[in-house]
C-alpha cells in the first residue's frame, strides 16, 4: 500500500519528468475550488518552482450555489499569492435538457479559448481514482462503447493540445489529506451529496461499499480502464484503417461495410456518428447503433430510420447517409400552368413541338384528362396505369426497378390531372394518356 504523501510525491515525479516542459511552456489548469483541483493546482505551482512554466488557472462559476462567488474569491487569490494567472467565466444561462452536459460543454469551449489565447501546451484537469470507478460504474450501469467502458485515459491527445489527468490514480481520500496537510484552501460544494444526481448516488453509497468488499478496489478499475484501453487502442487502427476506405464525402459505402465483422461494423459506425454528433454523440444509445447495424445488413435496398437531433440516416443502395429533416424538402402540390422550377433542380414545360417520344417528353389530349394538371410529389399508395400495360402498377416499384434513391423519390416530380390520375412520371414511366406522334394531342410537357 502506498502511502498518502507518496502518492502525491509520484504524481509530481510524473509531472516533472513526462511531459517535457519547460520555461516557455504554459498550460492550463481547471480549477473549481474544491479539494481535488486545488491539490492539483498546489502540485504544479511546486512544479513550477522547479521548471518555470507559466500557469494559467481556468475558473468557471455555475451559478448555481450562493457559495460560488466566495469560492471564485478563495481560488483568485490563492493564485495572486502564487503567481498564477487567474481566469474567470460565469455561466448566466443554460440551454434546455441536460444540464450537466450544457455546463460541459460550456466549460471546455472556455478551457479551449484560454488554450488558443496563451497557445497552451496541456490543459490539466483533477479527474482522480475515484472519478474513475464513478464513470466506469455510470456507463457499465446504462451502456456505453468499448471505450467508454474505459472510463478515461490520463492522457487525452486533441487536436491542438492536450487534456492531462495526472491524478488519475490518486484517491479522493488522498487528495484531501494532502490539501489539509499543506494548508491548501478549498472549498466543498455541497451539491456533491445530493441524491438526486446519479453519480452522487454511486459516490455516496456504491463505491464505500465496493471499498468494504476490497480496499484495493480502485487500482482495481485502474487496471480495467488499462486493459480496454489497449484493446480499444488496438482496435481503433484496424478500424481506423477500415474507416478511410469506407466512408467516404461523411457516407458509409455499405457494399466494403458488410465485407467486414461485425465488431469492425459496430466500430465504424461508433467513429461515423462520432464525427457527425461530436460533442452530443451521448444522445447516441446502443439502440441506435444496433438499428444502424441492421439497417445495412437486412438487404433492402432503400429505407431509413430516425436518430436524435431530427436527423434521419437513408440507406440508397450502397450508400448510408444522415440528414437533418428539415433539410429534406417537404411535400409539394403545384398547379401546372406553362412552365415549374421543382425543388429537385428541373423543370416541367409546355412546349409547342418535338421530334422526340421518350419519357422526358409527354404527349396529351386535353378531352381525356381534367384539367388544370398538377405537379406532386409521391403519395403512400401511388399506383401508375403504365402504358402498354394491364392494371396499373406501384410508383414505389418503378422507382426501384430505375434504381431511384430514397432522397430523390422524396422531391420527385409526379403529373397528375385534376382528379388526382397520375398522368406522367417524368424520366421514368408514361401512362396510358401519353399519344404518339400520330395520334391527336393538344398538349406536349417536357421534362428538363
Amino acid at each position: 500500500m502506498v502511502k498518502k504523501s507518496e502518492m502525491m510525491r509520484q504524481v509530481y515525479l510524473d509531472i516533472l519528468n513526462n511531459y517535457q516542459l519547460n520555461g516557455n511552456d504554459v498550460i492550463v489548469v481547471a480549477v473549481s475550488g474544491g479539494p481535488d483541483s486545488m491539490a492539483l493546482l498546489s502540485l504544479l505551482i511546486d512544479v513550477k518552482t522547479k521548471l518555470g512554466f507559466k500557469i494559467i488557472c481556468a475558473h468557471v462559476n455555475h451559478n448555481m450555489r450562493i457559495e460560488s462567488k466566495q469560492e471564485k474569491d478563495m481560488v483568485e487569490n490563492y493564485c495572486h499569492k502564487n503567481d498564477v494567472i487567474f481566469e474567470y467565466m460565469e455561466i448566466l444561462t443554460y440551454n434546455k435538457g441536460n444540464f450537466h452536459d450544457d455546463a460541459r460543454k460550456k466549460r471546455y469551449e472556455f478551457f479551449e479559448k484560454l488554450i488558443k489565447k496563451y497557445q497552451a501546451k496541456y490543459l490539466f484537469t483533477a479527474h482522480h481514482a475515484d472519478d474513475l470507478a464513478e464513470t466506469i460504474l455510470m456507463r457499465i450501469n446504462r451502456g456505453s462503447t468499448l471505450k467508454g467502458y474505459a472510463g478515461f485515459a490520463k492522457v487525452s491527445l486533441l487536436d491542438k493540445y492536450s487534456v492531462i489527468r495526472p491524478l488519475i490514480n490518486v484517491s479522493k481520500d488522498d487528495l484531501l489529506f494532502y490539501v489539509k496537510k499543506k494548508g491548501v484552501p478549498y472549498a466543498i460544494d455541497r451539491s456533491n451529496i445530493k441524491d438526486t444526481y446519479t453519480r452522487n448516488r454511486f459516490r455516496k453509497y456504491v463505491i464505500p461499499k465496493l471499498k468494504e468488499e476490497n480496499s484495493n478496489i480502485l487500482n482495481k478499475f485502474s487496471q480495467f480502464s488499462e486493459v480496454l484501453f489497449d484493446y480499444y487502442n488496438y482496435v481503433d487502427k484496424i478500424v481506423m484503417s477500415k474507416y478511410q476506405l469506407i466512408c467516404i464525402d461523411n457516407n458509409l459505402d455499405i457494399n466494403k461495410m458488410v465485407m467486414e465483422e461485425k465488431l469492425i461494423q459496430i466500430n465504424i459506425l461508433h467513429k461515423w456518428l462520432n464525427s457527425y454528433y461530436k460533442e452530443e454523440i451521448n444522445k447516441i444509445t446502443k439502440r441506435h447503433v444496433d438499428a444502424l447495424y441492421r439497417l445495412i445488413n437486412n438487404g433492402k435496398s432503400n429505407t431509413s430510420i430516425e436518430l436524435p437531433n431530427n436527423v434521419i440516416a437513408i440507406k440508397d443502395y450502397d450508400n448510408l447517409s444522415l440528414e437533418k429533416q428539415n433539410l429534406i424538402p417537404k411535400k409539394y402540390n403545384i398547379i401546372f400552368d406553362k412552365y415549374v422550377d421543382l425543388p429537385n433542380g428541373h423543370t416541367i414545360e409546355i412546349i409547342n413541338s418535338t421530334e422526340k417520344n421518350s419519357n422526358y417528353v409527354c404527349l396529351l389530349n386535353s378531352c381525356e384528362i381534367s384539367l388544370p394538371i398538377h405537379v406532386r410529389t409521391r403519395n403512400n399508395g401511388d399506383k401508375l396505369a403504365v402504358k402498354g400495360m394491364n392494371g396499373k402498377r406501384k410508383v414505389n416499384d418503378i422507382f426501384t426497378d430505375k434504381k431511384i434513391s430514397i432522397k430523390e423519390r422524396d422531391t420527385w416530380p409526379i403529373v397528375t390531372d385534376n382528379n388526382g390520375e397520375i398522368i406522367w412520371l417524368p424520366g421514368l414511366k408514361k401512362s396510358k394518356f401519353d399519344k404518339q406522334m400520330y395520334e391527336k394531342y393538344d398538349i406536349i410537357l417536357k421534362y428538363n
